[in-house]
């Protein structure tokens, strides 16, 4: 899906799924993302949710971000898809929970060498 109409006046492009638009993007009356922001605003008051003047759909542009990284997905994706230009400003819309951060050391390359004993320090150098 195309936007041309951003804020930062920049054509952008964002991947969705048919399904996606066939079940959440359209209202009920067909529109493209039917406005939900009084049903949202409702919600947030239920749940007593206090949230910067201004900000109550902008929640759910950083909740975005967040799972998206917790599930996989890179920085450098996320910032093409939120339209920024600097991964400084992607950087502030990526908050998650420091528990997702718990598998991060067996992301390093030398993890490897704790689970493969095999692989010597002198295996390493030579290769």
């Amino acid at each position: 899906m195309t936007f041309s109409k951003t804020k930062s006046g920049k054509t952008r492009s964002v991947p969705y799924s048919d399904t996606v638009i066939e079940n959440y993007v359209r209202g009920k009356t067909g529109r493209l993302f039917e406005s939900c922001a009084s049903a949202f605003r409702k919600a947030v008051e239920r749940a007593n949710i206090e949230l910067p003047a201004g900000q109550l759909t902008h929640v759910c542009r950083h909740t975005f971000a967040s799972h998206y990284l917790m599930n996989g997905g890179d920085i450098l994706t996320l910032q093409k898809i939120l339209g920024h230009s600097t991964l400084t400003m992607t950087m502030r819309y990526a908050h998650f929970a420091l528990e997702h951060l718990a598998d991060t050391p067996q992301k390093c390359p030398l993890y490897s060498l704790a689970n493969h004993p095999q692989i010597t320090k002198i295996d390493m150098i030579q290769q």
